[in-house]
């Protein structure tokens, strides 16, 4: 059984920063497609970043470039996403996502994915 768990959402000020961990369990990271998406009430899930499962660098959404980094911790199972640089419309709940066979073409498709977490709330006061 597949389960992710995110964890370190919270309240942060614009500028600041935040780390959110997603620890993987029935599935191995290193052998998956792992990325974040986030939702904001009656929005659709929105791509943030991810990371393919063989070789190719990260992808960002345009919206968080140069200020977000995702990265996979192979020894913990865990996918990480740095969030430096806080603006007030990254408010939103955010989801760890993984998938073992979506194709590159794909990755920024919420829909493509099977797995996901429950989500973790991040909310930036100005």
């Amino acid at each position: 059984q597949v389960q992710l768990v995110e964890s370190g959402g919270g309240l942060a000020q614009v500028g600041a920063s935040l780390r959110l961990s997603c620890v993987a369990s029935g599935l191995t990271v290193g052998r998956n497609t792992v990325a974040w998406f986030r939702q904001n009430p009656g929005k659709e899930r929105e791509f943030v970043a991810a990371l393919f499962r063989t070789g190719y660098n990260p992808r960002y959404a345009d919206s968080v470039k140069g200020r977000f980094t995702i990265s996979r911790d192979n020894s913990k199972n865990t996918v990480n996403l740095q969030m430096d640089n806080l603006k007030p419309e990254d408010t939103a709940t955010y989801y760890c996502a993984a998938d073992s066979t979506l194709i590159l073409s794909s990755l920024m498709n919420a829909r493509k994915y099977d797995y996901w977490g429950q989500g973790t709330q991040v909310a930036v006061s100005s």
